[in-house]
């Protein structure tokens, strides 16, 4: 069993990742670390969890743990993925892992010189449903990929969420941006070439709240709009020569509706609905990770991945500021 860390009581922690590393066939959560003792010790009573620490250098520096899960701010995530790595400790860092490309190369380095593993945690790349999407489009399903159109998009304007304070990492693209990026290039395999993008920004929060981007994949385009002032949609669709993929629950795949994919033919005479139920996406993603830093063969997020996902993020808000492509 893979003992696991919580740094800090973060929300996202406390009501999905938390249950799916205790529902995980081989991983545990033996402690939760805050900068407030009280707040660590509750949480770890709800959860019959051994140990709680008043500090995070407490517990990267505990023996009870082997691995490290941190869903801080995003403007924290570099640097205390850099500390549990120097510390020994594999970890699973919530997303975006950063705000720029280039800061992804000190992850890296920590990652090397420390001989652990460092993962994006990406849940949907683990989940059966976005599995079978890589798998038919690859396959020849829908013909020749030429277009992914997909949206994201929640209404949240509380001044007190870190998604609202760019300090803190917030924003949309930060936040959902990079899930219609990452599930292109996820079932693709491909790299954009370069982007032209709109970004609106919140005149008294400063963070991005509406972006339409469109990207130039060489071979095919992928358009995408996302929201963070706007009504809740999900939607993403892979169009072919010879047909269609559409993904019923793209991101949320269990609280958001169905986990379903319909594939239809060119003249969208005939279609295939296949349905997947419960996958658990939060516990596969924490079982996979679990068997990559046991040594196991594991297909995980890789900060190589990462740091590509990242430059397509970074060439979105470059492109904002000008009329045209900018290069990826």
């Amino acid at each position: 069993m893979l003992r696991f860390g919580i740094l800090s009581t973060a929300k996202i922690g406390r009501e999905l990742v938390i249950p799916a590393i205790q529902d995980a066939e081989n991983a545990v959560v033996t402690a939760i670390a805050s900068r407030d003792l009280a707040k660590a010790s509750a949480l770890a009573d709800r959860f019959s969890v051994p140990h709680a620490f008043g500090s995070y250098e407490e517990m990267l520096a505990s023996s009870q743990i082997d691995a490290v899960y941190v869903p801080l701010p995003t403007s924290q995530h570099v640097e205390w993925a850099i500390k549990a790595a120097d510390a020994g400790k594999h970890v699973l860092c919530e997303k975006p892992l950063a705000l720029k490309a280039e800061d992804i190369d000190a992850v890296i380095a920590a990652r090397d010189r420390n001989g652990v593993v460092i993962s994006e945690a990406y849940m949907v790349t683990y989940t059966p449903v976005w599995h079978k999407v890589r798998e038919l489009v690859r396959g020849g399903a829908i013909g020749t990929l030429r277009h992914v159109q997909g949206s994201f998009s929640y209404f949240n304007r509380d001044p007190g969420n870190m998604r609202n304070i760019p300090e803190l990492g917030g924003g949309a693209l930060p936040d959902i941006g990079v899930y219609p990026t990452m599930t292109t290039r996820f079932v693709t395999g491909q790299e954009p070439r370069r982007v032209q993008a709109t970004v609106e920004r919140d005149p008294d929060f400063g963070t991005d709240i509406y972006s339409s981007v469109k990207a130039d994949f060489g071979g095919f385009e992928l358009s995408f709009y996302v929201s963070t002032q706007m009504a809740n949609r999900q939607t993403m669709s892979f169009h072919g020569t010879d047909g269609f993929i559409e993904v019923k629950s793209p991101f949320n795949a269990e609280r958001w509706g169905a986990e379903e994919i319909e594939l239809s033919n060119r003249a969208h005479s005939q279609s295939q609905i296949f349905r997947f139920q419960d996958s658990r996406q939060y516990r596969r993603e924490v079982e996979t990770f679990s068997r990559a830093a046991r040594g196991e063969a594991a297909e995980i997020v890789t900060l190589e991945n990462s740091r590509e996902n990242q430059r397509f993020i970074d060439a979105i808000f470059r492109a904002a500021d000008k009329d045209g492509w900018e290069p990826v």
